[in-house]
């Protein structure tokens, strides 16, 4: 059973998830060979704040 945990700063518009689900969903099926019911698949969207890179906030950027 895949699960795939997608980490982001800010958000996607509910259809951007909708068609990433997919080709991801596709991808693991296609490749791998795990059936598409039993894959699933989380976003999690962070502010910029709860986000740094080379010790910086990404809100101060």
């Amino acid at each position: 059973m895949p699960v795939v945990t997608i980490k982001l700063a800010g958000t996607f518009s509910r259809e951007q998830k909708k068609q990433i689900a997919e080709e991801i969903t596709d991808t693991l099926e296609r490749v791998g060979g795990k059936p598409r019911r039993y894959t699933y698949i989380a976003f999690e969207e962070l502010p910029d704040e709860n986000w740094a890179i080379a010790g910086e906030l990404l809100d101060e950027e």
